[in-house]
């Protein structure tokens, strides 16, 4: 059974974000917020992927293939963030994101739950916008009128 092509590059980035924060704090940079940012590297890289796989495939219709890009950045955002609930409760739940948050611009103590909401609408708006940018990319490269 072959997956998707949105799950199977959902994944990719997944692996690609918690590959990069991993890494993170193995260096102890974690706490270097601008650092942070690149994790949208891994969501331009997946989409793109799954852009071209399409274009390869000969699929130019603009709905159809924003809504397979979006399917696939979010796909690798909903990943992420429950990676990161899973890699928070084993590092000690809301103490760990006492740490976490005063590096981020978090008033008072968020719990897990608050901070995660949060990152996931962060991670929604990002998967937008990555989507569109790259659609206005491969629209401009391979139009379909």
């Amino acid at each position: 059974m072959k997956l998707p092509k949105e799950l199977y590059n959902g994944v990719i980035i997944f692996t690609g974000i918690a590959l990069y924060f991993v890494l993170m704090e193995v260096l102890h940079l974690s706490n270097q917020v601008f650092l942070r940012l690149f994790n949208i590297v891994f969501i331009y890289y997946g989409v793109n992927k799954t852009l071209k796989s399409n274009f390869i495939e000969g699929k130019t219709d603009f709905a159809e293939n924003a809504i397979s890009a979006l399917l696939t950045a979010l796909t690798g955002v909903l990943l992420s963030i429950m990676g990161l609930v899973a890699y928070i409760y084993s590092k000690g739940g809301d103490a760990y994101i006492r740490t976490l948050s005063e590096s981020l611009l978090f008033v008072g103590s968020p719990s897990v739950m608050t901070y995660n909401i949060s990152l996931l609408f962060e991670g929604i708006v990002s998967a937008v916008i990555v989507t569109f940018s790259l659609m206005l990319y491969w629209k401009k490269k391979y139009p379909s009128d």
